[in-house]
């Protein structure tokens, strides 16, 4: 049985039903995250803890480094599967080429999305960082076209170690037990105190980033319209270190908006919506939130930024907005809000393109016949008397140009 540590975050356990999906295929699957492990155990699936520093590029990095090539080594896994910006330059340069090395590109962060002085001068530095990890890479794996021609154009992925593959999946089955009834919902209505207020929903990091402070900007142009709706803002704050909303500013807005923190009951929450609005400024990969979002049978609000426009089509499951710019937010939240036939088509759209295009086996299906490819390219280059540890090496068509702005 092929084993593969696949190596994440803090919020590494939202992959819990792509492992175990992957472990019902025949492969052993071992998770490595920042994370409490107790959700991996009660799934069945085995968990390492290590550690890393979100907003730390220094003595954090080298140590966890340092903590996944103990792991690589004491595990013994045939592939390491690495999510999210800093696993996927941490987690090659802790293999050097002693396991095959599988990246996933989730999004691009903040360094390649955002137009701020510190990250335009940090990203040559990044792009070097990701010329450099894949060389020890055997697959790169891009969840949507745009990310994966950012990185073929600057030379930083080898084409032929380049694979696209839509999003994480959704276990569609398990979203629907996890969603509440009517009876659950008017309980939930009734302990946040929403009444008869319409509701709009975001799921999401509250950082800058996000765009959390346009969607703000947009809670006042909204409620001069339709007085009675209340904005429903569900993820962390605290742990998001300098890029973190202030807490002040959510309170200006109180009682219309509730910051109700990180949430286990997204499902439920969801079906008190009548709107999901995503403001991000990110280069997202395929938001799973989008993906949940339009399972609920909700229309959804999002800008117009990579991974959001491979889920919304404008005018047709919802509407696509450029990012910071409120009036425009408003204008959409609006318009889904004052016709309610044309919102509810646009929520039966959203739930036939999830169910169609990015169910969990699909996407599963398709891991399994990437990691199949790699350990067979690794078993015919180990037949041709090469390192059977390190099919990331090959010299041949290495990228060449790095540093390129956008």
């Amino acid at each position: 049985m092929r084993h593969v540590l696949c190596v994440g975050g803090e919020d590494h356990s939202l992959r819990i039903p792509f492992l175990a999906a992957l472990q019902e295929r025949g492969f052993r699957i071992t998770a490595a995250s920042t994370g409490d492990g107790a959700a991996f155990q009660r799934a069945g699936l085995a968990h390492r803890s290590y550690r890393f520093d979100r907003f730390d590029s220094r003595g954090a990095d080298l140590a966890a480094i340092r903590q996944l090539a103990g792991l690589i080594a004491e595990t013994g896994p045939d592939i390491v599967q690495s999510f999210d910006t800093k696993p996927n330059l941490l987690a090659p340069l802790a293999a050097r080429g002693k396991v095959a090395v599988v990246r996933t590109i989730n999004g691009m962060g903040w360094v390649f999305s955002s137009g701020a002085p510190r990250a335009l001068a940090l990203r040559p530095v990044y792009c070097a960082l990701q010329w450099a990890v894949s060389r020890w890479s055997a697959a790169t794996v891009f969840q949507n076209r745009d990310d994966k021609a950012f990185f073929e154009r600057r030379h930083l992925v080898r084409p032929d170690r380049a694979h696209l593959i839509r999003g994480s999946g959704i276990d569609i089955a398990g979203f629907e037990r996890s969603r509440a009834d009517n009876a659950a919902l008017a309980a939930l209505r009734l302990q946040l105190g929403l009444g008869t207020a319409e509701i709009v929903v975001t799921v999401s990091r509250l950082t800058r980033q996000k765009g959390i402070p346009t969607l703000l900007e947009a809670v006042s142009q909204v409620r001069a319209r339709r007085p009675n709706v209340r904005f429903l803002l569900i993820g962390s704050r605290e742990s998001e270190g300098p890029f973190a909303v202030a807490q002040d500013e959510i309170d200006r807005q109180a009682p219309h908006v509730m910051a109700l923190g990180a949430r286990s009951d997204v499902p439920a929450l969801l079906g008190l919506a009548d709107v999901f609005v995503l403001p991000t400024e990110y280069r997202e990969g395929i938001p799973r939130v989008l993906l949940e979002a339009g399972l609920a049978g909700l229309p959804i609000v999002a800008t117009d930024m990579p991974g959001c426009s491979d889920v919304v089509t404008h005018c047709s499951n919802g509407f696509l907005v450029p990012p910071r710019d409120p009036g425009a937010l408003a204008t959409a939240i609006l318009d889904v809000l004052a016709d309610r036939r044309a919102a509810q088509d646009m929520g039966r759209r959203s739930v036939e393109l999830v169910r169609r295009e990015f169910g969990l086996p699909s996407i599963v299906g398709q891991y399994a016949d990437l990691y199949r490819e790699v350990l067979s390219r690794q078993e015919a280059r180990h037949k041709r008397g090469g390192n059977a540890r390190a099919p990331a090496l090959e010299q041949a068509g290495a990228p060449h140009r790095i540093g390129e702005s956008e």
